[in-house]
């Protein structure tokens, strides 16, 4: 694993977290800041924690993807799938009020489809906090698999 970096920019911490939020400022302001990320995300007021996971592509979504997100959802086309994902991520953010966000760690979409089903079932600020965690390790990874 790469070792995480002592300073980046918003430019380039924006690219991990797939957006350039006020969060990503402030972790571009100091050092370390893929080590500040998983204590200060968990600091930051509820509208500011529901903003960057929203800025995060839906899993199974096709159109507007950064090329990073499109090759990490990978090409499982099935329409099965896809269409079973859409209705899921749908109904977890009526439930829960903030996109569903995954690691998905290069495992399938059908895969993803039992931890969404899983997770929906979740009170909403443990999901919150989970959904938190999941950002934060897919920022980490995209940094070691540059």
């Amino acid at each position: 694993m790469r070792e995480l970096p002592r300073q980046l920019s918003a430019d380039e911490l924006a690219e991990l977290f797939e957006g350039r939020t006020s969060f990503v400022e402030r972790l571009a302001a100091g050092p370390d800041p893929l080590v500040r990320a998983r204590a200060l995300v968990h600091e930051l007021p509820d509208d500011e924690k529901k903003g960057i996971l929203d800025a995060h592509p839906a899993i199974g979504q096709r159109k507007g993807l950064s090329a990073r997100s499109a090759a990490e959802q990978g090409s499982d086309e099935d329409p099965a799938v896809l269409e079973e994902l859409a209705r899921l991520n749908a109904e977890y953010e009526a439930r829960h009020g903030f996109r569903f966000v995954v690691f998905v760690n290069r495992r399938p979409k059908a895969e993803i489809l039992d931890v969404l089903r899983a997770r929906i079932a979740n009170p909403t600020e443990q999901e919150l906090e989970t959904a938190l965690d999941e950002l934060v390790a897919i920022a980490e990874d995209r940094w070691s698999s540059r």
